[in-house]
């Protein structure tokens, strides 16, 4: 029995042992936590602080790095709109002269043409207000009837007297009146 009661002693040593061991752990990871939750409140509080700090740096240098670049841009800008209104320009001026060399009108010449118009119109009403005189009409020409000579009628004679009168009154009546002569027209160019 001595043995089985030294066993049992060392038993209840080792256990108690075992049990202070765990006691001792547990306080140890009790404190580790508290220390840490501490020292981690004041980690964290140090990592915010940090992490503002560095955001305001940055912040900075994006404005600054974005206002070169708006600079940037807007001289760039300046210069290719100026270099476009130059090119512009010269395409304009090669399109006139082009239109000019092959007889194309400007709007100067459309605008003239337009104001001699008008002023013809003006010419053209005025002389309508003024009555115009009546033109004469003209005569219609008549055939020329030779008159037949006189002699003393004979039977024959008075016959061929009667009928020819009567010869030229049919062609005066066939052939119509005397027209003007027709103009000569141009030779085509």
């Amino acid at each position: 029995m001595v043995k089985k009661l030294k066993e049992l002693t060392e038993d209840t040593e080792l256990a108690s042992a075992v049990r202070s061991s765990a006691q001792q752990i547990w306080q140890a990871g009790l404190g580790a936590f508290a220390k840490a939750q501490e020292e981690g409140g004041r980690v964290f509080s140090r990592l915010v602080k940090e992490g503002t700090e560095f955001q305001k740096r940055a912040e900075d240098k994006v404005a600054d790095v974005s206002g070169s670049v708006s600079k940037l841009a807007d001289g760039v800008g300046k210069q290719a709109s100026g270099s476009w209104d130059k090119l512009e320009q010269v395409f304009e001026e090669r399109v006139a002269r082009a239109l000019a060399t092959i007889g194309v009108p400007t709007q100067q010449d459309i605008a003239a043409l337009h104001a001699q118009i008008d002023a013809l119109s003006r010419q053209v009403a005025a002389l309508s207000a003024k009555p115009a005189p009546a033109p004469k009409p003209k005569a219609v020409a008549k055939p020329a009837v030779k008159a037949a000579p006189k002699t003393a009628p004979t039977s024959a004679s008075k016959a061929a007297a009667a009928k020819a009168p009567a010869k030229l009154a049919g062609k005066a009546a066939s052939k119509p009146a005397a027209r003007p002569a027709a103009k000569k027209k141009a030779p085509a160019a």
